[in-house]
């Protein structure tokens, strides 16, 4: 059957600064350097583990840099797009894209506190233009995780002064690139606070719930900062939202969490958002006091390349049709798979997008889709093992091969449909 979009569409993928850039120098950058070599020896120490679900294939075994290896967990030069951007965005023209989304790496931009580097800036200006001459029309997010060094000494998002610094880069930003009509200030601030704050996994490593409450609602406070700064100074017709996480719960503590995880930040900056973006990856039935008891049914082997979450396409519907409620354009900034053979990831496209169609003909006003990502890329504190470009890296030589996803997906976006 064949699911026609509305006219207008966009249909792009994403990408992250420090997952993409390659020699950043922020907070993230300095906690790979110490935490590298702890990451593989507790990836060695769960052999068995990552055998039972990984499975550990050879294409795991012998990727390069291993998982295995302190290498892997360290960005580096990560896909070079700092240099070879123009060169990906041909990529994404080829594959009929006519949308992007980018982050602006805050580290570069204001090294040190109060320094504009102007040479950066002139850099992201470059990389705008590049979109906007291949007809790709950019998203551009303003914090995606990364800190400058002297903002994390200063306390990072515990500081009430970070607000306003980060403010102030906004302002900074916003005003050298006047043409830019989507800025996303936050990216999952959710995940973010989560990882960093409530289980300490991530830099700082603060584990505090009270520390959680307090970043978590300094970043709503950013935004509503940064939404009063952008809107409606630069542009008559600019748009301002962030990019949220949004899971589909079941079970008796699901309206609780609905609350809690999909709409409080959302309620929070209610009057200071002119979209929402979503990004959607979970599903999370809940029996008695357990998580996640998930029935694992999209494919035979629902467990490949350290995607260790259920695939359940039908909870983008779900998760859509929740936040109709709150009376925006939603735009899917984020939804993807690591399937590094590229066995699933059409399916996975399709799938999904067959129950964002559904949304939509039930009137939920859903205006784009971002297939995250457009490379393979560094996945964080999971490094570089995650496959889940369209495009494949070969971090030896940096080259680039389009995957016969792509080609499937670049179908469905110039034919403004999918055929599920």
């Amino acid at each position: 059957m064949q699911y026609k979009f509305p006219k207008n569409f966009l249909w792009g993928a994403a990408t992250a600064a420090h997952q993409v850039e390659g020699w950043n120098h922020n907070d993230w950058s300095e906690w790979e350097k110490e935490n590298a070599s702890r990451l593989a020896e507790n990836t060695e120490n769960n052999i068995s583990s990552y055998t039972r679900r990984w499975k550990l294939p050879d294409y795991i075994k012998n990727s390069y840099p291993s998982p295995f290896s302190p290498e892997n967990y360290i960005s580096g030069r990560a896909c070079d797009h700092y240099n070879r951007f123009r060169e990906d965005f041909d990529i994404a023209k080829s594959l009929g894209h006519n949308s992007h989304r980018f982050s602006i790496e805050w580290s570069r931009i204001e090294p040190e506190e109060g320094r504009w580097d102007e040479k950066e800036i002139a850099h992201y200006q470059e990389v705008i233009n590049a979109l906007r001459e291949r007809g790709i029309e950019p998203f551009v997010t303003l914090w995606h995780w990364t800190l400058p060094v002297w903002v994390a000494k200063q306390g990072g998002w515990e500081n009430k002064k970070t607000i306003g610094n980060f403010a102030r880069y906004a302002e900074k930003i916003v005003e050298s690139y006047p043409e830019v009509k989507f800025w996303i200030t936050l990216n999952e601030p959710e995940i973010y606070t989560m990882n960093s704050y409530l289980r300490g996994k991530r830099p700082p490593q603060k584990k505090s719930f009270f520390k959680f409450l307090k970043v978590y609602r300094n970043l709503a406070e950013a935004h509503k900062k940064v939404y009063i700064i952008i809107h409606p100074t630069w542009v008559s017709d600019t748009q301002v939202g962030i990019a949220k996480n949004n899971s589909y719960f079941e079970g008796w503590l699901a309206p609780i969490l609905n609350y809690l995880w999909n709409n409080w930040f959302l309620n929070k900056i209610k009057n200071h958002q002119d979209f929402i973006g979503l990004n959607y990856y979970f599903h999370n039935r809940i029996k008695g006091f357990k998580y996640n008891q998930n029935e694992n049914k999209w494919v035979s082997d629902p467990v490949w390349d350290g995607n260790f979450w259920e695939i359940y396409p039908e909870g983008i519907y779900h998760v859509l049709k929740d936040l109709k409620k709150h009376n925006k354009p939603i735009y899917i900034t984020e939804n993807g798979v690591a399937d590094a053979r590229d066995v699933y990831r059409e399916k996975f496209i399709k799938e999904h997008l067959r129950w964002v169609h559904k949304a939509i003909s039930e009137g939920t006003d859903v205006r784009g889709y971002f297939y995250w990502s457009l490379l393979d890329n560094f996945e964080w504190d999971s490094g570089f093992a995650p496959r889940f470009g369209l495009v494949e890296m070969n971090y030896r030589t940096m080259e680039r091969q389009i995957r016969q996803s792509a080609y499937a997906y670049a179908k469905i976006a110039r034919e403004n449909s999918v055929t599920a």
